[in-house]
């Protein structure tokens, strides 16, 4: 433990001030990063998957008491929109906005992850220059040099700042693009149960005008809410 402490307090000193930075960064990188494995994970699960069966099959034979059912089983994204398809019919305008309402919840932390890959070799440059700046004010100033050390040490700062930032971008960038990549198949899925809805409609019945009264009433209701903003 002695010796892992003294190997990071050493690297944060010859990296200069960025390295605290790039450390807040890294920190906040993991920490998002395990949380968004966690949510995945969870939606995943096999419980999850053969809930998620069950609704397509129930949205597809048209039986909306039984998708509320095990929608309230599933607090999931999926569920969610599995409900409001149930509820308010498979209209465009009600699926879209279904839809819509979960996908804060599937990008969750994806602009900070993104802002930390783009972020964090801009600031392994700033240290890159900062060191090169101490390099060169030394060699030339007006005192004779006389330790060549004080010299590497502003190309070791350079150096080891820029290999930082790129680390913390790296650890950043395969989550980032994992998660960008189940956040899009989500959407398909989502998309998946919208045509089930539709496909169970069109099979089993049900009052064609119904959703399309919903969809007027919604979008009524959208227009009232940006008149008064």
């Amino acid at each position: 433990m002695e010796f892992l402490w003294s190997n990071f307090h050493l690297l944060m000193e010859r990296g200069g001030p960025v390295m605290w930075p790039l450390l807040v960064l890294s920190i906040v990188s993991v920490t998002l990063t395990v949380e968004r494995i966690w949510f995945w994970r969870r939606m995943g699960s096999r419980g999850s998957r053969v809930r998620l069966r069950a609704m397509v099959n129930a949205l597809r034979m048209n039986d909306a008491d039984t998708v509320l059912v095990l929608a309230e089983e599933d607090k999931g994204p999926f569920a969610a929109v599995a409900a409001d398809l149930a509820s308010d019919g498979p209209s465009d305008a009600i699926a879209i906005a279904a839809v819509e309402r979960q996908r804060p919840r599937l990008e969750r932390f994806l602009n900070i992850l993104s802002t930390i890959v783009t972020a964090a070799p801009m600031l392994g440059i700033l240290g890159t220059v900062s060191g090169i700046i101490r390099s060169f004010e030394l060699l030339g100033g007006k005192d004779t040099l006389s330790d060549p050390r004080l010299v590497s040490a502003g190309i070791a700062e350079a150096l080891v700042a820029t290999a930082s930032g790129l680390v913390v971008a790296l650890i950043s960038l395969f989550p980032y693009m994992y998660f960008r990549s189940h956040s899009d198949k989500a959407i398909g899925v989502m998309e998946g149960l919208v045509a089930s809805a539709k496909l169970g409609v069109e099979r089993h019945g049900g009052d064609p005008d119904s959703s399309l009264r919903k969809a007027e009433a919604l979008a009524r209701e959208m227009t009232k809410e940006t008149v008064l903003s």
